[in-house]
C-alpha cells in the first residue's frame, strides 16, 4: 500500500526494469511521474536520494513481511481494522471509497467474510459504510479492534520515514 510517503517503481532502486506486482490504484489524488531513465540518473547522482529510498524499501520490506504473517496468523475482523487504518493513513481523510469486493480481493477472502468482519465494526460504532462510501468514526477503537501488526507497521513507518 502507497501513499504520499511512498511510490511505485521502487524496484528501479534496486537496478530491476521489471516489475513482479501490478498497480490498483484505489483513491484519488494528486501523483508525480518521472521516467525510468531520468529517475536512474538522479538516483546516481543524489545520495540522499539513495539514503532516503533505501529506508522506504527497508520499510516496504518490513511491511510486507508482515503481511504475510498477517494473513497467515490473524482474524478476518483484526485484517480489515488494519487494512482500514491503513487506508485512512494514507488518504489523510476519515472517509474514502472501497467495497467489500475490493476489501475481500486485498485480504484474500470470501466477500461475505468481509461484510461479516465490517458490520462487527460498523455495530460496535468503528466505522460507517453504505455503498462503498467508507467512514473511520472511532480511530483508537479501530486501533484497539486491530491486530498488532498495525502498530508494527506504524511505529516502522514513524521511526524510519518520518
Amino acid at each position: 500500500m502507497v501513499g504520499s510517503e511512498g511510490m511505485l517503481g521502487a524496484h528501479l532502486v534496486l537496478g530491476v526494469l521489471t516489475a513482479p506486482l501490478h498497480a490498483v490504484v484505489q483513491g484519488s489524488g494528486a501523483a508525480w511521474r518521472i521516467g525510468g531513465a531520468p529517475f536512474k540518473r538522479e538516483l546516481a547522482r543524489s545520495t540522499a536520494l539513495q539514503r532516503c529510498l533505501n529506508r522506504y524499501l527497508y520499510v516496504l520490506m518490513a511491511q510486507q513481511a508482515t503481511s504475510a504473517a498477517c494473513l497467515r496468523f490473524h482474524l478476518i475482523g483484526q485484517r480489515l481494522a488494519r487494512w482500514l487504518l491503513m487506508s485512512q493513513d494514507r488518504a489523510h481523510s476519515d472517509s474514502f471509497h472501497v467495497t467489500h469486493e475490493f476489501l475481500a480481493y486485498m485480504l484474500g477472502v470470501r466477500r461475505v467474510g468481509v461484510t461479516a468482519a465490517a458490520s462487527a465494526l460498523q455495530r460496535n460504532g468503528l466505522i460507517q459504510y453504505h455503498r462503498g462510501k467508507m467512514k473511520v468514526l472511532d480511530r483508537r477503537g479501530l486501533e484497539a479492534a486491530a491486530c498488532s501488526c498495525y502498530s508494527t507497521d506504524h511505529q516502522t513507518y514513524d521511526d524510519l520515514l518520518v
